[in-house]
């Protein structure tokens, strides 16, 4: 009888163990259709960034397009289950207030043209963060999620 209760004790331990670790690391599952969205997303948005030194006004329809197709995943993003990540990188990505996506466009309409060297600076942030979005996507892992968090603090 006395080791029964033990055995009923330690199940119970390695259970509630079990359940803790399961709900703190819900992550979303892989989802092919955030993954081809987020990739198409990344090509487009750095041939429209390389637009960038030619005047805005010539393609504030093309920016107004994407930043739409920005929102469309974001809204699919915010929906899904245990994905708090991905849709908190893509309010920073849609943020103009901040200075990846968003924020390089509202620069790009004040200025009318960027500068080169701006512009290759602030391609390469935006295509590291959209690079980190979706290796976050593919692999569902510890360090993806880690390096995502990371950019999504520091834009915070």
């Amino acid at each position: 009888m006395k080791i029964s209760k033990l055995n009923l004790a330690s199940f119970l331990i390695i259970l509630s163990f079990t359940i803790t670790s399961c709900i703190s690391t819900k992550t979303a599952l892989y989802d092919h259709y955030s993954y081809q969205k987020t990739t198409e997303l990344k090509v487009e948005t750095i041939k429209l960034m390389n637009a960038a030194t030619q005047p805005y006004t010539t393609h504030k329809e093309e920016v107004e397009n994407l930043l739409l197709d920005l929102d469309k995943l974001a809204e699919y993003e915010k929906n899904k289950p245990n994905n708090e990540i991905t849709f908190a990188m893509c309010k920073v990505l849609s943020d103009k207030e901040k200075n990846l996506l968003a924020g390089f466009f509202k620069r790009w309409e004040a200025k009318g043209i960027l500068s080169k060297a701006f512009l290759e600076e602030s391609k390469k942030q935006v295509s590291d963060a959209l690079d980190l979005l979706i290796q976050y996507e593919i692999k569902k892992d510890k360090e993806s999620k880690d390096e995502l968090l990371n950019l999504i603090n520091l834009n915070a």
